[in-house]
C-alpha cells in the first residue's frame, strides 16, 4: 500500500459512500418538488441505507471469492446507472427505489476496505485503515456540501446527474488502477453466506462491536436526517446551499479517523471506545440548545462525529483482527449491523421530528448512544461475553 495507492482507496471511499448522503440537505427541497411529506422525503435515506444493507449483505462477502479488479467497477457501473435514473426520477417512489439501487452498490467502498487492510503490514493496518476510512468519511460529510451548493444553482436533479458522472470516471480509474490478486479461493456462495451467519454466532466480539456500531450510527442518522429540516426552518431558514455547508463541519471528526487508527496499533482500542462513546452522548446536550444557538449547533455537531467515527474505527480494527482470512465476511456482518442502526435511526428522525421536533430528535440521540456506552461499561465490568447477551436481548 504505497502512499498513491491508499490515496485512491480512500477517494473511491469517499466518492462510493456519498451516494447514501446526497439527499440529507434536500430533503425540504425535493419534498416540495414531488409534493411529499417530510416523513416520506425522509425515506429517500433510508432507502438508500437499506439498499446499502442489502448490498453488504449480498455483496461484499463476494470479496472474499472474487478478484475485486474486476468486482468494484462492475458494481460501481451499476451504481451510476442509478444515479441517473434518479436524476430525472418523475415521482418520489421512482427516487427511493433508484436510490436504493445505488446503495446496494455503493457497497464498494466496503469490499476496498478489507482489501486495503489485507494489503497492509501488520505494524501500519491501523493506519491504512484509519486513512482509508477518513476519505470515506469525508466522502459522507461533504456528500452534504456538494449537493447543497450543485441543488443552489441547478435544483436536486443536477446533484444526482453530476453524481453520475462522478462515479462512472471513478469506474475508469479503478479498472486500470487497483492491484492485481492471486488466484482467490474458490468456495461457493451459499456457504460464503453462511459462513457470515457462522461469525456471527461464534464470535461474540464480532457481535459486541456490530452493537456499539449500530447504536452510534443511529445517534449519527439521527442528527443528519433530521438536521436539514431544523435548519430550514425558523429561526435559522438557511437555503439549500448552507445547508450544505454544515456538512464541512463533520470533516474535522472524519480527520481525527487516521489518529483514531494510530490508538489501535497501539492496543488502546477499549479505552478509546470508551472515550468516544462518552464524547458522543455529551455530544448532544450541546445539539439540545442547538434549535436556538448556533454556536451550540455547530460544536454539538463537530463533538457528535468525532466521537462516532472514532467508535468506528476502533470496532473495525478489533473486528478485523479476528481472522485475516475472513475480513471481507467479518466485515458483512459488522457493517451490516451498523446500516440496520443507521436505517433505524433515519427512518424514525422523520416520524419523531414531525410529533417532537429538535427536542424529540436529541432525547432519541441520547437513548441511541446512550446504549452503546452501557454495553461498553457491562463489557469493562464483566467481560465481552456477558455484555454481549446483553446485546443480544
Amino acid at each position: 500500500m504505497t502512499p498513491g495507492m491508499v490515496l485512491l482507496f480512500a477517494t473511491a471511499c469517499g466518492v462510493s459512500a456519498a451516494n447514501l448522503y446526497y439527499a440529507q440537505p434536500l430533503l425540504p427541497s425535493i419534498a416540495r418538488s414531488l409534493n411529499a411529506r417530510s416523513g416520506t422525503a425522509t425515506l429517500i435515506v433510508s432507502g438508500a441505507q437499506v439498499g446499502y444493507g442489502i448490498g453488504l449483505a449480498l455483496l461484499v462477502p463476494l470479496g472474499d471469492m472474487l478478484v475485486r479488479r474486476r468486482l468494484v467497477p462492475g458494481i460501481l457501473l451499476i451504481a451510476a446507472a442509478a444515479l441517473f435514473v434518479a436524476a430525472d426520477a418523475p415521482t418520489i417512489t421512482v427516487l427511493i427505489g433508484a436510490v436504493a439501487v445505488a446503495g446496494v452498490c455503493s457497497v464498494a467502498a466496503q469490499i476496498l476496505v478489507p482489501f486495503g487492510a489485507q494489503l497492509a503490514d501488520d505494524m501500519n493496518r491501523g493506519r491504512v485503515v484509519g486513512t482509508i476510512m477518513s476519505g470515506l468519511l469525508i466522502g459522507i460529510l461533504l456528500a452534504r456540501t456538494f449537493s447543497g451548493l450543485i441543488a443552489q444553482v441547478a435544483g436536486w436533479r443536477a446533484v444526482y446527474m453530476a453524481a453520475g458522472v462522478v462515479v462512472l470516471a471513478l469506474v475508469g480509474l479503478l479498472a486500470r488502477t487497483l492491484p492485481r490478486e492471486d488466484a482467490r479461493p474458490k468456495l461457493i456462495y451459499r456457504e460464503l453466506l453462511a459462513s457470515v451467519v457462522h461469525l456471527m454466532r461464534s464470535e461474540p466480539q464480532l457481535r459486541l462491536r456490530s452493537a456499539y456500531g449500530g447504536l452510534a450510527f443511529a445517534a449519527f442518522s439521527v442528527l443528519w436526517t433530521s438536521l436539514a429540516f431544523l435548519l430550514a426552518a425558523s429561526p435559522y431558514r438557511y437555503s439549500d446551499a448552507v445547508i450544505g455547508l454544515f456538512g464541512l463541519l463533520g470533516v474535522s471528526g472524519a480527520l481525527t479517523a487516521s489518529l483514531s487508527g494510530r490508538l489501535a496499533d497501539r492496543g488502546r482500542e477499549r479505552l478509546v471506545t470508551g472515550a468516544s462513546l462518552v464524547i458522543t452522548v455529551g455530544s448532544f446536550g450541546l445539539l439540545a440548545l442547538g434549535s436556538h444557538q448556533l454556536w451550540a449547533l455547530i460544536v454539538g455537531i463537530v463533538v457528535a462525529d468525532l466521537g462516532i467515527q472514532s467508535v468506528h474505527i476502533q470496532n473495525q480494527q478489533v473486528i478485523f483482527a479476528i481472522d485475516p482470512n475472513a475480513r471481507s465476511r467479518l466485515n458483512t456482518g459488522y457493517m451490516v449491523t451498523y446500516f440496520i442502526g443507521g436505517s433505524i435511526g433515519s427512518a424514525t428522525a422523520g416520524v419523531i421530528y414531525s410529533r417532537g421536533g429538535w427536542t424529540a430528535e436529541v432525547v432519541v440521540g441520547i437513548a441511541y448512544s446512550g446504549a452503546a456506552l452501557v454495553l461498553w461499561m457491562l463489557s469493562q465490568r464483566f467481560g465481552v461475553g456477558r455484555a454481549d447477551i446483553v446485546a443480544g436481548l
